[in-house]
């Protein structure tokens, strides 16, 4: 589009809104003040048909302009007109109305287990946010990870409100936590023993030749399991023939 018709356009939108400008706040109260109009009564907070009936039972005309969601004013209210109440205006004057309509609600989406930036991204989807972040010691989730939130996943929440997290800190200090060791290769399993600050008990052998020789196929404590105090863990792990545990017992 050439320059000039856009020039010239831009000048025609600031011209009429400068006239509409005038109209309103010169022309207007320069004509009522003559005595041809009146007073604009007050119809917000009201329902909508009773709103409209006052209105024409005042010779003003009445349109609705515009919905807006809220949570002061009941489905269907006045929640803003213009001209504004009590302010004079012409006799048979249009009156624009903006109706209230419900908040728009959302299901709020389960976020137990899941990380504080999972938690944080399911949340802005749905057009929620997080109000406060509590954190506490568990054994059971995840350092890093939601252990309890409010409201309840599948609950309905109002767009735009926040709710409460509260997050793992993992295992309580001075407590230790069995790590789970099947599968692993025995020289490994050791090494995550003495991590997680238990020690190796007693090593037994089973034949088993579907795995790679010694790995460990069970062990005396179930992994995730949280201990007070440090413990010996025992191991059953993988040989391929008798060969191979006659020779782990002469090895002891």
């Amino acid at each position: 589009m050439p320059k000039k018709v856009l020039t010239y356009l831009l000048s025609l939108t600031i011209f009429s809104l400068i006239m509409l400008f005038l109209a309103d706040f010169l022309v207007m109260p320069f004509y009522v003040r003559m005595g041809s109009g009146k007073y604009m009564v007050n119809v917000i907070g009201k329902e909508l048909s009773y709103g409209k009936k006052i209105l024409k039972k005042e010779n003003f005309k009445p349109i609705v302009s515009d919905t807006l969601f809220s949570a002061v004013y009941e489905p269907g209210e006045i929640v803003d007109q213009y001209p504004e109440p009590n302010r004079r205006v012409k006799d048979g004057r249009t009156v624009r109305l903006k109706i209230a309509q419900p908040e728009k609600m959302v299901t709020l989406p389960d976020l137990i287990g899941r990380s504080l930036r999972s938690a944080e991204l399911a949340l802005m989807q749905s057009g929620l946010e997080i109000d406060t972040v509590y954190k506490e010691y568990n054994s059971d989730v995840p350092e890093g990870n939601v252990t309890w939130q409010y409201p309840r996943g599948g609950d309905l929440l109002s767009k735009g409100m926040g709710l409460h997290l509260t997050i793992s800190l993992g295992v309580p200090p001075n407590f230790f936590q069995v790590p789970n060791l099947f599968g692993l290769s025995k020289k490994k399993a050791i090494a995550d023993l003495e991590k997680a600050g238990l020690t190796l008990g007693k090593v037994f052998y089973r034949q088993n030749e579907d795995l790679i020789p010694y790995t460990v196929l069970d062990q005396s404590i179930s992994a995730e399991t949280v201990l007070e105090k440090t413990t010996q863990i025992n191991l059953t792990v993988s040989v391929l023939d008798m060969q191979d545990i006659f020779n782990q017992m002469i090895d002891r």
